[in-house]
C-alpha cells in the first residue's frame, strides 16, 4: 500500500512547517538533515521555547520527545508540554519519541491525546512515513473542521445535512409547505421522521398554530379512538367529562399521524371520512365538528405490503400519499455522519463539564463503518454515552461500544476464529515488510499504536526489523 502524499494546501514551493522538541544536539541534527528537503523545520530544546514556536509558526505537526529539561531523564515535562500544545491547539498532531524501554510512556501519551510514538534510535524511513499520514491526517481534520464549522451554525430547521440525498428532503419540505397537502413521510425507525414533520409545519402557513404529534402503534387499540377523535361525557366508563381528541386540538395547526401503519382498519374508515369531509364526531357524540388541520403521516412500514395483505385501506393510501418524502437511512448519507457525530459531540459536551477534542482516528473510522441499524437516534445515544463514560480526550470506539458491533453475536468459537484470522493477516504483514511495523500498520490500513495493541493481545513477538543488504 502506498504512503498518502504529504499535502500541499500551501503556494507551490512552500514546505509544510514541523516543529521538533529535543534536547538532545545529535538528534536534532539527523532530524534536520533527515527532513530540510521535505518541511520547514523549527527546533526547541524545552517546553518554553516549544509553545512559543508553536504560538508564532503555527505548525500542523510536532515530534516531542518526552525527556525534556529540567529533568530530561523523567518524563513529567513532557506530559505536561504536550497537555499544553493540545489545549492550545486540539487538532494539532503530536508525534512522541520515546526509547524502546519506555513504550509504556508513549501509549499512555496516545491516551492523553498525541497522534503516535515513535522509539529510538530514530529509523528516517520510518519517521518520514509517519510524518506524510499524519499531514495528511492533519489536512483531513482540519477541512473537516472547517466545514462544521459553518455548517453547523446553519442547521436547515434543527436537521444536519450535506449529503445529496438530504439536501433533495430539505428540497421537498421548502416546496411542500407552502401548500396544505397531505404528507406521508417514510423511512426507517431512527431517521428523524418527526423532525421532518415539525420542519414542514414551522416554514407553512400554519406555524402560528399547534404542532400535534400521536404514535398510532404506542396507545392501545381501546384507547386510540378517544385519543384521536375524543370523547363526550358519558361515553364509556369513566368518561365523566368531556375531552377533545388529538385531531381537535391541532385546529388551524398541523396533526402527525406517526406510523400510521398500525392504525386499525375501523379506525382508517373514521379518518378517512374526517380527511374528506374535515369534520368529525367524538366518541359518544352526534353533532359533527369542523376541523381545520392540515395532515401529516409518516411510516416505517410497507404500506403497498400491508395493502396487499389487507391491513391498511388503499383509497385511504392513496389520501395520505399526495406528496410523499423518503426519508435516507443514516448508512446512505455520504459525508454525514462524521458531520453529526461532531456536531452531537459538541453539544453534549457543552451540556456537560468534560472537554473533549474530538475522536480518535479509529473512532471516526468506525463510526463511517458501522451500519447504524437504528439511524440518527442511536448516533445521538452512543455520542451521549461515550460523552459520560470517555475517560482520555479523544472518543474512542470503546466508548460508543464499537469496538466490536458485532460481539453480543459472536460465541466463543468465533471470536478464536476472528483472532486466528488476525493473528495470520498481522503475521504475514510483518513478513512482506521485513518485520517494519510502521510498513505492516499502513498495509494493513491501520495505525501503529492500533497494531502494537493487537500484536500485545494475539501474542506476536516484535522482531527487529531485517537489516537490507550491502548495509
Amino acid at each position: 500500500m502506498s504512503e498518502p502524499p504529504i499535502p500541499h494546501p500551501l503556494p507551490p514551493g512552500v514546505r509544510p512547517k514541523l516543529l521538533i522538541v529535543e534536547d538532545d544536539a545529535a538528534i536534532r541534527t539527523q532530524m534536520k538533515w533527515a527532513l530540510a528537503q521535505d518541511y520547514e523545520a523549527f527546533f526547541a530544546e524545552d517546553r518554553k521555547t516549544a509553545m512559543q514556536l508553536l504560538s508564532r509558526e503555527q505548525p500542523a505537526v510536532v515530534t516531542l520527545d518526552l525527556g525534556l529539561p529540567p529533568r530530561a531523564q523523567e518524563v513529567e515535562e513532557g506530559f505536561r508540554t504536550l497537555a499544553e500544545m493540545l489545549e492550545q491547539d486540539a487538532l494539532l498532531k503530536v508525534i512522541v519519541m520515546t526509547g524502546q524501554t519506555a513504550k509504556e510512556h508513549a501509549l499512555k501519551a496516545i491516551g492523553q491525546g498525541a497522534y503516535d510514538f515513535l522509539c529510538k534510535p530514530i529509523q528516517v524511513d520510518e519517521i518520514r512515513v509517519i510524518l506524510q499520514r499524519a499531514y495528511y491526517v492533519s489536512q483531513l481534520e482540519r477541512e473537516h473542521h472547517e466545514l462544521n464549522r459553518r455548517l453547523c451554525g446553519e442547521p436547515f430547521e434543527g436537521m444536519l445535512g450535506t449529503s445529496p440525498q438530504m439536501q433533495e428532503v430539505f428540497t421537498a419540505i421548502r416546496k411542500v409547505a407552502a401548500s396544505d397537502a397531505p404528507v406521508l413521510i417514510r423511512g426507517e425507525s431512527g431517521t428523524g421522521k418527526e423532525l421532518v414533520a415539525r420542519s414542514i409545519h414551522r416554514q407553512s402557513a400554519r406555524n402560528k398554530g399547534p404542532f400535534v404529534a400521536i404514535n398510532c402503534g404506542a396507545i392501545p387499540e381501546a384507547l386510540l379512538e378517544s385519543e384521536l377523535f375524543g370523547h363526550e361525557r358519558g361515553a364509556f366508563t369513566g368518561a365523566h367529562t368531556q375531552r377533545k381528541g388529538r385531531i381537535e386540538t391541532a385546529q388551524g395547526g398541523t396533526l402527525l399521524l406517526d406510523e400510521i401503519g398500525e392504525l386499525p382498519l375501523q379506525l382508517q374508515v373514521k379518518l378517512l371520512r374526517f380527511l374528506q369531509e374535515h369534520r368529525i364526531e367524538r366518541v359518544g357524540g352526534r353533532e359533527g365538528i369542523g376541523v381545520d388541520v392540515r395532515v401529516i403521516a409518516a411510516t416505517n412500514t410497507d404500506l403497498q405490503r400491508a395493502m396487499a395483505e389487507g391491513s391498511f385501506r388503499e383509497d385511504l393510501y392513496y389520501r395520505l400519499r399526495v406528496v410523499v418524502i423518503a426519508v435516507p437511512p443514516l448508512r446512505e448519507r455520504e459525508g454525514d455522519i462524521l458531520l453529526l457525530a461532531t456536531a452531537l459531540l459538541q453539544g453534549y459536551t457543552a451540556e456537560g463539564r468534560k472537554k473533549f477534542m474530538g475522536f480518535t482516528t479509529q473512532a471516526l473510522r468506525t463510526l463511517e463503518t458501522y451500519s447504524w441499524p437504528g439511524n440518527v437516534r442511536e448516533l445521538e445515544n452512543r455520542i451521549k454515552r461515550a460523552v459520560i463514560m470517555a475517560e482520555g480526550p479523544h472518543v474512542t470506539p470503546a466508548d460508543l461500544e464499537l469496538a466490536s458491533p458485532n460481539a453480543r453475536h459472536e460465541g466463543p468459537r468465533l471470536r478464536e476464529a476472528r483472532d486466528a484470522l488476525d493473528r495470520d493477516l498481522i503475521q504475514r504483514a510483518l513478513a512482506r515488510n521485513k518485520s517494519k511495523v510502521t510498513q505492516a500498520a499502513a498495509d494493513l490500513g491501520v495505525s501503529r499504536p492500533t497494531l502494537y495493541e493487537l500484536m500485545e493481545k494475539l501474542g506476536i513477538a516484535r522482531r527487529q526489523p531485517e537489516e537490507s543488504k550491502g548495509s
